[in-house]
């Protein structure tokens, strides 16, 4: 049974997708739905630039969840909105164990053939470590 999803979201056409799958099924399972976004830090930077690149990238996320809960109320669901903070794969798959989630729903990036071998993706990583179920769609 599935009593709680998180679905992984960075504002792209795949995460609005999988967006649109994801309050599919909290609807048909009445299932308890966490969205997550990830502001990633700067690689290489001074702490005062890197505090000020983070919470000008919060305030972006945060701004990106607000049509969704509407969408989700709409419907009349509830969920649970976060930012944070870190690397999308490791935050979200340590969420998905925080909230002890049934299954992980993200969209799938379509990345070069190079660049996927070079960088890995953020789904291929999370379907490798989650300790739930996790369901990419295209």
């Amino acid at each position: 049974m599935i009593n709680k999803i998180l679905i992984a979201y960075d504002g792209s056409e795949s995460a609005d997708h999988a967006y649109s799958f994801a309050l599919d099924l909290a609807g048909k399972y009445q299932a308890e739905l966490f969205v997550l976004t990830v502001a990633r830090p700067p690689e290489f930077a001074e702490d005062v630039e890197t505090e000020a690149v983070i919470e000008n990238s919060k305030r972006h996320h945060e701004e990106l969840l607000v049509p969704l809960k509407d969408q989700a109320a709409s419907l009349g669901l509830r969920a649970q909105l976060e930012v944070a903070v870190g690397h999308p794969a490791e935050q979200i798959i340590f969420h998905a164990e925080q909230y002890g989630v049934d299954l992980v729903v993200l969209g799938h990036r379509g990345k070069s053939l190079l660049k996927r071998l070079l960088l890995g993706s953020v789904s291929k990583r999370v379907i490798q470590y989650a300790d739930c179920p996790v369901l990419v769609v295209r």
